[in-house]
């Protein structure tokens, strides 16, 4: 099944693109090209950037102290695995005690590297990384793979307990997922929420089925339709059939 997620608060919506932004920016620190590294050092100037605009760190501390209180109420549940109980409060504490640890405003230590902003600030122009106007970059880049992964290790590394939090929280918002099943009439579902809170939805659909769900919700109300995939430039057209589909509702 192919899984599209739709955040409902601007705090998951903050979270999935950061989920997003740190898993492209690992792969591509993995690997060895200099165009490779080039693209996580992006990756590391977009991290900082939407992390900064929210007082994540705050928020995560927050939802993960709640989490393991609610958590630790479950022990002794004779429905609970009490081993995978444990694995995930001691995930919590420990993922606690790392975000504690940093101080600062988010990426400070980057802000504080003048060649790193004078290479963010030339990657924000399109073109402008080429090497006749970053000669520094482009020596960087022609180092050997090793150091360049040293050195973008350096950057990411004091990043990665965002991540953690970030993967435990969303981890226990998807587990949390009461799915339902249901039939879009010639491509357009609605449903009343009744005031719910929710705060994010997977629409589940078979990867071979033509069909992309475009979704609005609030409060009051759910509303999909299924739009049929096109990469022409056309106007999206809705789908003039009945679509079966999965729908997962997610809150903490």
């Amino acid at each position: 099944m192919i899984n599209y997620e739709f955040p409902i608060t601007e705090r998951i919506r903050t979270l999935l693109r950061l989920e997003d932004l740190y898993d492209r920016t690992t792969l591509f620190a993995s690997r060895e090209h200099g165009l490779d590294h080039h693209a996580a050092l992006a990756g590391i100037f977009e991290i900082m950037e939407v992390a900064s605009r929210a007082d994540l760190k705050s928020d995560l501390l927050q939802e993960l102290e709640r989490q393991r209180q609610a958590l630790s109420a479950l022990r002794n549940n004779p429905h609970i695995s009490e081993a995978a109980l444990e694995r995930v409060l001691g995930d919590i504490e420990e993922t606690h005690a790392r975000l504690l640890q940093m101080t600062g405003k988010f990426g400070q230590y980057l802000r504080d590297n003048e060649w790193l902003m004078a290479v963010k600030q030339r990657m924000g122009i399109p073109g402008g990384a080429c090497e006749f106007d970053l000669p520094g970059y482009h020596y960087w880049r022609q180092q050997a793979a090793d150091r360049r992964r040293a050195d973008l290790d350096r950057w990411f590394g004091p990043l990665l307990p965002i991540k953690q939090g970030l993967d435990i929280v969303l981890r226990l918002l998807r587990d949390s997922s009461k799915v339902s099943h249901y039939t879009a009439r010639n491509g357009h579902f609605q449903q009343m929420s009744g005031g719910k809170s929710i705060q994010l939805l997977r629409v589940s659909l078979p990867p071979d089925l033509p069909a992309i769900p475009e979704l609005s919700a609030n409060r009051y109300a759910i509303n999909i339709r299924f739009v049929l995939p096109s990469t022409t430039g056309e106007r999206a057209k809705v789908v003039e059939a009945d679509i079966d589909f999965a729908l997962g509702y997610c809150n903490l």
